[in-house]
């Protein structure tokens, strides 16, 4: 006996059935239609990412750590020293977020400040070892995370998936 693809039903049929019934027409979920692998790279670009960094969120809760936090201390941890300007550039965030998560870290012990050996008006910023220890604790939780996302993709796709989302990064970027 041969077996049948059954597909979604489409846009058409799920608002024809939502007139007969008198309720809403629903979007499709993740993964179907429009929001599948028919749908728009750069629109399915933002749905993994939206979908990866509310699913971080909520693994950082137990570490006290919000996502943008995370990410300052990950990139302090990478490039100690950084300006808040260039940490606010390396990691994604508005110059004004930054500060503000900057101020909340260092009130919170999780880094020090130091001047610029040449640019006295520049403050560098590195991890304490509470900084440290706070971001072993988070990145066990991205960690988890990670190996969530690469499962089913062998180590060669990987490193393409890796290749093609920095050369895009590298191709789009606005500077």
């Amino acid at each position: 006996m041969r077996k049948t693809r059954t597909s979604s039903p489409s846009r058409a049929q799920r608002q024809t059935r939502a007139a007969r019934t008198g309720q809403p027409a629903r979007p499709p979920a993740p993964g179907e239609g429009k929001r599948g692998e028919d749908g728009h790279l750069a629109y399915l670009l933002r749905q993994a990412q939206a979908a990866a960094r509310l699913s971080l969120e909520r693994a950082l809760v137990s570490t006290g750590l919000t996502h943008p936090q995370f990410v300052v201390l990950t990139m302090l941890k990478a490039y100690p020293g950084l300006s808040g300007a260039d940490c606010a550039r390396v990691a994604l965030l508005t110059p004004q977020t930054v500060n503000v998560i900057i101020g909340n870290l260092e009130r919170d012990g999780a880094i020090a400040r130091s001047p610029h050996p040449v640019h006295g008006r520049v403050l560098q910023w590195t991890l304490t070892r509470r900084g440290l220890a706070l971001l072993a604790k988070a990145r066990r939780h991205a960690s988890a995370l990670e190996r969530r996302l690469a499962r089913g993709v062998s180590r060669r796709e990987l490193a393409t998936i890796r290749r093609w989302l920095a050369r895009i990064a590298t191709e789009f970027h606005p500077d």
